[in-house]
């Protein structure tokens, strides 16, 4: 398939981005000496410079060293979005280590796997999870644990403020009784940074082929599957993300800085990509720590200017449902970003009319480092397609044959770039590659004569009712048109007659919508296949702690109830 994307690329976009070759440390020396009087993190309202980080990193770079750990060893960082996040990341990285980023979210099942796949043997952890490890700890090859206070990074006054708000208002931190034994010590976060600080620090050999993250996808489906990401990788993708956003850099008056609204958690792609870039290019990066209350968010936005605001389509609607939204000031905001579902045409319209700015999509996932296509950034209104190609990567449409098709024509996306891993962790890899070294998705989707590349929906998710493919998007997508409904998920059942039925699982924002009204507005807009033959009214969707619903819990909640 002809890249034909190349020639509708904006104004200033190259068409191919190339390597340094280097691993992440020489971009991480680069930027802290570039940038070292420049912000680069606030979170809660307290702020690092480049050159505070680089110090904290390095000082928890040199404690990991003192630990004796081979080179590629792993640690993981199991925290929401907290000062200390990025520090430890760095310092991990600079230490010659494996990071594996952790759902803080996971059930203690779901912790073990992936500390036990990964092989981990130190984590960083937040005290309000510390009684989830605790289940597990004596099961895993941990040795080492250090545990952090939510307010560690927050200042003597407002860290302790923070801490004992956490513990005995918010009661946000569960008992437990982590303790050092002959298995494992226990160290404080704030310790180890002091006695870092006091320790030398010495620079292993690192290159661009070595693994920087061992990081899982979501295991929506299964258990988490284990991703090795190189050095090479991540680097190349921040160049792929600087080069689409160089539109933007080039509207920007003087040396104004980028302030980034990172409220997307950290261990996920999308965020943990976002903040390299940043790094890389010297923005500020604001991190939300909890993005579901909504009140504290709005107070955030309002603090200072923004803009970049990267969500998932259920942020965009949360912040537009709360009464404060209006008072947000957007005269700053360059771009609002769509990513870890697709955004719907109805919030997209709300958006636009509401802030003066549209939602623009992008599509990647954890194998691509979060990279893969973007609509470009002068692109003035949604258009429902998830963009063209970044520079540097190949994507064309195969059928089950791993034919490639034509333009216009529908089957599963496949992707090739140097940011593209090359293999799984632990799994075979047959079967997620095509014979000449695509990467095979799992989306199905088309590529229009530009380069826009649409996707209908997850393979998996696809409905094939009496032999018509039905894309549960689509109906979503109609929907959520209807005034009276707040959101929806749609998902397939078992039907003897027709293989499968549409079943719609919605959330009213009237009480008095009824099933049959859903059923006739569908009539208007679907055609009778694609129609849902049962309406559930929900209280509320399941979701990830991303906000991407969580389709998998739905149909097996409606093939029960069959």
């Amino acid at each position: 398939m002809k890249k034909v994307w190349i020639e509708n690329y904006p104004k200033g976009v190259v068409a191919d981005v190339s390597a340094t070759n280097q691993s992440l440390l020489e971009l991480f020396d680069s930027s802290f000496a570039k940038f070292s009087k420049d912000e680069l993190i606030t979170n809660m309202g307290v702020t690092y410079t480049y050159a505070q980080v680089d110090e904290v990193s390095k000082a928890v770079a040199a404690w990991i060293q003192s630990l004796g750990l081979k080179k590629g060893s792993v640690v993981a960082i199991m925290m929401p979005n907290v000062n200390q996040y990025l520090p430890i990341v760095i310092g991990a990285l600079r230490a010659g280590l494996i990071i594996t980023l952790v759902n803080p979210l996971y059930t203690a099942r779901e912790l073990r796997h992936q500390l036990n796949d990964s092989d981990c043997k130190a984590i960083f952890i937040l005290t309000p999870f510390c009684a989830t490890l605790e289940k597990i700890v004596g099961e895993t090859g941990i040795k080492t644990v250090i545990c952090s206070d939510i307010g560690d990074m927050l200042g003597t006054v407002k860290g302790k403020i923070v801490d004992l708000a956490a513990k005995y208002v918010k009661k946000a931190v569960p008992a437990h009784t982590l303790k050092s034994n002959s298995q494992y010590k226990v160290h404080s976060y704030k310790s180890i940074v002091r006695k870092g600080k006091g320790m030398r620090y010495t620079r292993p050999q690192m290159n661009a082929k070595d693994v920087a993250l061992l990081t899982y996808t979501g295991g929506t489906t299964g258990m988490a599957k284990g991703i090795i990401v190189s050095h090479h990788n991540v680097e190349i993708a921040t160049s792929q993300y600087e080069a689409w956003f160089q539109p933007i850099y080039d509207g920007l008056a003087g040396k104004e800085q980028i302030n980034t609204i990172v409220a997307l958690p950290l261990y996920h792609i999308f965020a943990f990509v976002i903040s390299m870039v940043g790094v890389r290019v010297g923005q500020h990066l604001t991190l939300i720590t909890n993005p579901r209350d909504i009140d504290s968010f709005i107070k955030t936005l309002k603090s200072r200017p923004f803009h970049l605001l990267p969500a998932v389509n259920t942020l965009f609607q949360a912040l537009m449902a709360h009464p404060q939204f209006k008072t947000i000031d957007f005269s700053e905001l360059k771009l609002s970003v769509a990513g870890g579902m697709a955004a719907t045409p109805e919030t997209a319209k709300k958006w636009l009319k509401a802030t003066g700015h549209p939602i623009l999509e992008g599509w990647g996932m954890s194998e691509t480092i979060g990279v893969g296509t973007a609509n470009p950034f002068t692109n003035k209104e949604f258009n429902g397609s998830i963009g063209m190609p970044l520079p540097g990567i190949d994507i064309n449409i195969r059928d089950e044959a791993e034919n490639v098709l034509e333009i216009g024509e529908v089957g599963e996306l496949c992707i090739k770039g140097d940011n593209v891993i090359s293999s799984y962790h632990n799994i075979d890899n047959a079967g997620f590659f095509t014979a000449d070294g695509y990467l095979k998705t799992g989306d199905i989707g088309t590529m229009d004569d530009k380069g826009y590349v649409k996707i209908f929906d997850r393979k998996k998710d696809m409905i094939i009712v009496s032999g018509f493919n039905v894309y549960p998007n689509e109906v979503e997508n109609v929907i959520e048109t209807h005034l009276k409904v707040a959101e929806c998920s749609v998902v397939g059942v078992d039907s003897e007659s027709q293989g499968q039925s549409v079943k719609a699982y919605v959330v009213k924002s009237d009480p008095s919508v009824t099933e049959e009204d859903i059923k006739a507005f569908c009539k208007e807009g679907l055609a009778g296949y694609k129609c849902p033959r049962d309406i559930e009214f929900i209280a509320e969707l399941p979701k990830s702690t991303v906000g991407k619903i969580l389709r998998h819990e739905l149909r097996k909640k409606a093939n029960q109830a069959a």
